[in-house]
């Protein structure tokens, strides 16, 4: 048996399991069996954690198709918040965490039983403009942006985030599989000003590298916060709205680290095969 933990951050949902205890099957047939919707638990990936002292720990993530991500900030948080739980952890307690991207600082702000709001410093945004042609011949603008994964921008008008005419879940599946993308790209949607238009306010929409439209990402949060701030004028702290729901993002511009704020809540503790 696997002892695993379920977690979610704005709907972004992940499977904790330690890495001692995950048994000897490969980790991305693991991962693919664990979290499909129907026949497993259920899940958009798998945080497979060392965990070592009390509030460190490395975590590698394996996304909901098996395939290796290097980072995800909702699911960081969601480790963090485990290891706060067991930890006893609570306000300005900091759990330290390595991820393929780089050392992870995430800081306890508030905690609530199994719910916790948590602020994670998630590295130095590099990002630049960048034009695509797509199979049909539509042009698309936006920006390339790393935070530690990549992801492509996009800036919208329309209410309901298309491109062009098109869905935006259809251009990100093709963005994401782009030939100047050899290992996939993260795709984002942004609409400046969100729903009502206020000017500290984004809202966004996902198509994640390895699992499809998701309602919530954190380095996705990241990557459009910083590049609203650094292409669109947007204030410095910025709540990003997704489908799961608001996250915040601090901001100073390039060269200096974003920090990602948001909740992550343990929804149980079980056992598969």
């Amino acid at each position: 048996m696997i002892p695993f933990v379920k977690a979610h951050a704005c709907g972004n949902d992940f499977l904790v399991v330690q890495e001692n205890l995950a048994g000897i099957e490969p980790r991305d047939e693991l991962t693919r069996r664990l979290c499909h919707r129907n026949h497993g638990i259920g899940a958009d990936g798998v945080e497979f954690l060392t965990w070592g002292a009390e509030r460190k720990g490395k975590i590698r993530l394996h996304n909901a198709d098996g395939s290796i991500a290097e980072i995800s900030g909702n699911g960081t948080r969601c480790v963090a918040a485990w290891i706060g739980y067991e930890t006893k952890a609570g306000p300005g307690d900091e759990i330290m965490l390595e991820t393929d991207a780089g050392l992870r600082t995430c800081r306890i702000v508030a905690r609530d039983g199994p719910g916790f709001r948590i602020a994670s410093a998630m590295g130095v945004p590099e990002l630049q403009t960048r034009s695509l042609h797509l199979a049909g011949g539509e042009r698309i603008e936006g920006a390339v942006v790393s935070t530690g994964n990549p992801h492509f921008v996009i800036f919208v008008d329309q209410p309901d985030f298309s491109v062009n005419g098109y869905a935006w879940e259809a251009i990100g599946e093709e963005i994401c599989s782009h030939p100047q993308f050899p290992e996939q790209t993260n795709v984002e949607f942004v609409r400046m000003g969100g729903a009502d238009r206020i000017e500290d306010e984004i809202e966004i929409r996902i198509y994640e590298r390895g699992v499809g439209p998701t309602s919530s990402s954190g380095t996705g949060t990241c990557a459009t916060g910083s590049a609203a701030i650094a292409l669109r004028g947007a204030a410095p702290v910025l709540r990003v709205i997704a489908p799961g729901g608001p996250q915040t993002v601090e901001w100073h511009g390039p060269g200096s680290e974003i920090l990602l704020t948001g909740p992550a809540e343990l929804v149980c503790f079980g056992e598969a095969w």
